[in-house]
């Protein structure tokens, strides 16, 4: 974990908490086509994560938190096709628990004062029995209509093959539903400015990414780019380093976006001078040279994915693709904290403001860390 970078409350939650939290997250209309497919291909990354997790162990640690998201990604289209169907997960969940296949047990629960929780686990079954169970069940709601009069019974055989699977790679179901959760919001819901993080909160202002910054980008006859902060020039001449030009010398934009918006940036701060030399472990882990490599890498590796789709002109979002790789980027820093929607918003205004620098060939970067925005200003 990074520094001061809060973990996943662990612990029971409840369903129609989960189901509730989820409703915002939904971006797909009305329809139940699109819904049913992406729980048939959910189900599918299921098989594949779930059976490396168990058979390769702890030689691939990885595996246990891919199974885990699969089995997340497949819980939120669950809920979402229980929605259209106007059934409520949390009931359908409770109901086959009355199942006597089900074994039960009592617990105190750490969800209410004084409350007593039933446990009910589901049927050891193996663990290619269960993921073959589990796709079967997908196929039969892969057919299912409004009108079906079978819609809750097979609603019911889903959800019990999903614990099933689930229970077969020893996985904890509580940390399936957070981490969903967690990742849902994070990417489709606009993320409260007053809980965002703030990472130079605490140090003093020659340390801080300044409040307020006018960068002016310019490009010269060489080809070159230069930046300049203050009338003093940072860092080095960009060129494209490409055989094929792309304005990739324009891509400092993208460092200032960061910095703006998420209040992070390695790379801006080691221009700048201001890194967090007071806090020995701010400077070597935060802000040193691995960090800068980590920005400078995840930069190139988006911009190579925006190349194909014309640097995001007229697009209003990131693919989750995209973002969860991100999240795999920046895994172990501070900047982790921030919520997948505001890496989308850094990204779509540092785009805008990138097609604007390399088509009038320079301009000034304007950044605001109080409004985390960034805009063009051409030059004068």
């Amino acid at each position: 974990m990074s520094i001061e970078t809060s973990k996943l409350q662990i612990g029971s939650i409840l369903i129609s908490e989960y189901a509730r939290a989820m409703i915002d997250t939904d971006v797909l209309g009305n329809d139940v086509a699109p819904v049913l497919m992406g729980l048939f291909g959910e189900v599918g990354g299921i098989m594949a994560a779930a059976k490396k997790h168990v058979r390769e162990g702890n030689a691939f640690p990885g595996f246990r938190a891919a199974a885990e998201e699969e089995f997340g990604d497949a819980l939120w289209y669950f809920a979402a096709l229980c929605r259209r169907f106007n059934v409520p997960i949390e009931n359908i969940f409770e109901e086959i628990t009355l199942d006597a296949a089900f074994r039960k047990s009592c617990a105190a629960s750490d969800l209410f004062a004084g409350a007593v929780a039933c446990i009910a686990t589901p049927k050891r079954v193996n663990i290619d029995d269960a993921l073959f169970e589990l796709g079967k069940a997908a196929a039969v709601l892969l057919h299912a209509e409004s009108e079906d009069s079978q819609i809750h019974i097979n609603l019911k055989l889903f959800a019990v093959r999903y614990l099933e699977a689930l229970g077969s790679t020893g996985l904890s179901f509580a940390a399936v539903v957070r981490t969903n959760q967690s990742k849902a919001q994070g990417a489709f819901v606009t993320p409260d400015p007053s809980v965002l993080p703030r990472f130079d909160d605490g140090f003093e202002t020659e340390e801080q990414i300044p409040n307020e910054f006018r960068i002016r980008i310019e490009e010269r006859k060489t080809g070159k780019s230069y930046l300049r902060w203050n009338d003093v020039f940072i860092g080095d001449a960009l060129t494209d380093n490409i055989s094929d030009p792309d304005g990739y010398r324009f891509h400092d934009v993208f460092h200032l976006s960061y910095a703006a918006i998420l209040h992070w940036s390695p790379v801006f701060r080691a221009l700048i001078k201001q890194k967090r030399k007071s806090k020995t472990l701010y400077d070597e882990t935060e802000d040193g040279g691995r960090a800068i490599v980590i920005e400078e890498g995840l930069t190139a590796w988006i911009f190579a994915r925006a190349k194909s789709l014309n640097h995001f002109e007229g697009q209003g979002r990131v693919s989750l693709d995209i973002l969860k790789t991100i999240k795999e980027f920046v895994s172990g820093y501070e900047v982790e904290a921030c919520p997948l929607k505001l890496w989308e918003r850094a990204i779509l205004d540092g785009y805008s403001v990138f097609r604007k620098l390399r088509e009038t060939r320079g301009g000034y970067v304007i950044g605001n860390r109080e409004s985390r925005s960034i805009r063009f200003e051409e030059l004068g």
